[in-house]
């Protein structure tokens, strides 16, 4: 068999396992070194190797012009580890910050952990914020604008409620904030299953899909992102926006948020700082509708980077590039390799040990990576189905509440068509 009687959809078929295969070296080498081992949340402490990496990224940091910061936590129901991930927070060495964590509803679990939390950091700056004002479709916004009028500082940073940081977090993330080029500052985060077998799963999608291909976005130049597990910023900034109700109607609040300030000349700044979010969903059902919420959200802020996320799924392009390879030796009649032959056999060995490598380092320990190797093929192809599911469908659901993805409208508001 010659190269030149491939029909064209072995053509197509051959580029999309050489560009998978190109993109999960690119993945794997965009994973830190030693990510694993200078993770330095693990159950609230934080870790001294962990803080050590930190200093040698930020050897100047310090808190923003010396001032406080204000901590913006919007919070819904008493999820597995919330006092745990609270505490990380109360726990930070900046000198001089502000607890605001709010509710929407004055019979809110989360209420109970807050009152555990105050009486344990007496000294602390810990304020509740309970709010049952309905400010547009996105609660979480309408959240955090009943709790903005309770922030006295001129730095604001908002974390989601699952997260957990190290005690020098604050310093770090406010650090970049000093240049007034600065925008926001974002942090990526490492994924630890709470509870059984699908949390562990959930966690598989964070760290060694949604962690990687950031990182590969951002090595190529990306900086149109912005993560509800970070997002620190000026008040002036915030002001400048129009405050959090330029995104009362918004789905991706994190992303508008980041991209609005964009809009202003401002850099967006990924720390290097990692922080810690809990995956605790139960069930198939659960995972699958989180995740597909994800894909669904990417999909109603960037088609284009929704489309391209095709190559993105190792182990499905893994086993059509073997098919390929098979079948082109298979056709050769046990005459000389071909090209194409050549070229498939190559992106499927590029692409296993590229797959391998980056389980290998997104995994926190030896133990973890022989765990959870098992996995990576499902975890691979259930991506695949939920990307391609989430290519159709007009609404998510979010904390039990049904919200539209519609096509961001025209104008510095960036709100989603077909809110009502």
């Amino acid at each position: 068999m010659t190269a030149h009687v491939l029909t064209a959809c072995q053509w197509i078929l051959l580029a999309g396992c050489i560009g998978a295969s190109i993109y999960t070296m690119a993945a794997a080498l965009a994973m830190p070194f030693f990510s694993a081992r200078h993770q330095s949340v693990h159950h609230g402490r934080a870790s001294s190797a962990g803080a050590a990496l930190r200093s040698a990224f930020f050897p100047h940091s310090r808190p923003f012009a010396q001032g406080g910061v204000s901590v913006l936590k919007p919070l819904c129901g008493a999820e597995p580890r919330l006092y745990e991930n609270l505490r990380t927070f109360c726990e930070q060495r900046h000198g001089h910050f502000q607890l605001v964590l709010g509710v929407s509803s004055p019979h809110d679990p989360a209420i109970a952990v807050v009152r555990r939390l105050q009486a344990a950091y007496p000294t602390r700056d810990i304020e509740l914020a309970i709010d049952t004002r309905v400010h547009g479709s996105n609660l979480k916004v309408s959240n955090l604008i009943n709790m903005a009028a309770r922030a006295r500082h001129d730095v604001i940073v908002i974390a989601d409620s699952d997260i957990a940081v190290d005690a020098d977090y604050l310093d770090s993330v406010a650090a970049p904030l000093a240049d007034p080029d600065v925008g926001v500052v974002t942090c990526l985060y490492v994924a630890r299953g709470v509870g059984g077998f699908w949390p562990r799963v959930g966690a598989l999608f964070i760290n060694e899909w949604f962690a990687p291909s950031v990182r590969v976005a951002h090595a190529t130049g990306s900086r149109r992102f912005g993560f509800g597990a970070t997002l620190a910023l000026r008040r002036a900034t915030l002001e400048c926006i129009g405050g959090f109700d330029a995104l009362k109607n918004c789905l991706a609040d994190d992303y508008w948020l980041a991209e609005h300030v964009r809009a202003l000349g401002l850099r967006t700044v990924l720390s290097r700082v990692m922080v810690a979010t809990d995956v605790i969903e139960p069930t198939f059902g659960a995972l699958w509708q989180r995740e597909t919420r994800w894909l669904r959200t990417i999909r109603s802020v960037n088609p284009p980077g929704f489309a391209s996320l095709l190559i993105t799924f190792p182990t499905p392009w893994l086993l059509a590039s073997a098919a390929l390879t098979v079948s082109f030796a298979t056709r050769a009649g046990g005459h000389a390799p071909c090209v194409a032959m050549i070229a498939s056999a190559s992106a499927t060995a590029v692409c296993f040990g590229a797959r391998l490598l980056l389980h290998l380092r997104a995994s926190r320990r030896a133990r973890t990576f022989w765990r959870d190797l098992p996995l990576v093929p499902l975890r691979d192809t259930l991506i695949a189905l939920q990307w391609l599911f989430s290519a159709f469908g007009s609404h998510v659901v979010w904390r039990g509440a049904r919200m539209p993805v519609g096509t961001p409208a025209a104008g510095r508001g960036g709100q989603l068509d077909s809110f009502t």
